[in-house]
């Protein structure tokens, strides 16, 4: 796989004094611009959340338009427009091509971008961390015959480098030990709550022992030691629908792309 190596090293707000500069990213979306061009929202390594025009990427004889389709990592080059960056120069990195051959994967694929999209802004600056996970993820999501662990264990993740990380080792109403046994989830206060606490506050989601237990692990281990958990139907379901809730508390709305997964799946 290309290897990239930076141009510069950023030391205050990105982009604020580079013209032109070169960059690891993911196209997470793009759409029609004017007559023959492409609007691309990316996510960059650098710089986190950019959007970039690639002008003449529509026209049957642009060389951009083959790099530059949903979920592809790129090494792209940008200059500074007047109010966008622009694309000078693209190279595929890895086209995650199965992505788009198989609709269920297509989904999941569209999940974890979703996800990105509407946690990130534009300029707020580089995060490393989230830029591998994403990367990560989607290789993960187009080897794996059954995506739900990968997702899952991106949803922990990714909630960790947002800062959301859900409460799981102890109450977060008082502060005490989780035991082993079935628990309450608040979304308010983003963590588990005790039975003792749980008798009193209202819209708690019930959480049982054996999801928790596997919350925790994806949680605290590597993807190859969490990967050897099988999870239940049971507890596939409702770590999927407790994690549902909480970044539709978050977001203070639904996100689409589950509705789309579950058609697919039906």
């Amino acid at each position: 796989m290309y290897t990239f190596v930076p141009a510069y090293v950023y030391t205050s707000s990105p982009m604020t004094e580079f013209r032109s500069f070169r960059a690891s990213a993911v196209v997470l979306r793009h759409a029609d611009w004017g007559e023959a061009d492409q609007l691309l929202t990316l996510y960059t390594r650098e710089q986190g959340m950019a959007r970039a025009v690639a002008k003449g990427a529509r026209k049957i004889t642009s060389r951009k338009g083959g790099h530059l389709q949903p979920f592809t990592q790129i090494t792209v080059q940008l200059a500074r427009g007047r109010d966008l960056l622009i694309v000078t120069q693209v190279e595929t990195v890895n086209a995650f091509l199965k992505l788009h051959d198989d609709l269920e994967k297509t989904g999941y694929a569209a999940y974890v971008v979703e996800l990105l999209l509407r946690f990130s802004y534009e300029e707020e600056g580089g995060n490393p961390t989230l830029f591998k996970l994403l990367i990560d993820t989607l290789g993960r999501i187009e080897k794996e015959t059954d995506s739900w662990l990968a997702v899952r264990y991106y949803e922990m993740r990714f909630l960790d480098a947002v800062g959301f990380r859900p409460q799981l080792f102890i109450c977060a109403n008082c502060g005490r030990e989780i035991l082993p046994e079935n628990q309450f989830f608040s979304f308010t206060a983003g963590g588990v709550i005790c039975p003792h606490c749980g008798q009193g506050l209202p819209n708690l989601a019930k959480v049982s022992v054996e999801t928790l237990k596997y919350l925790r692990h994806f949680q605290r281990s590597s993807y190859r030691d969490a990967s050897r958990a099988h999870p239940s139907f049971e507890v596939q379901k409702e770590a999927e629908a407790l994690m549902q809730g909480y970044f539709t508390y978050l977001l203070e709305r639904g996100l689409n792309t589950p509705g789309f997964i579950k058609r697919v799946k039906s």
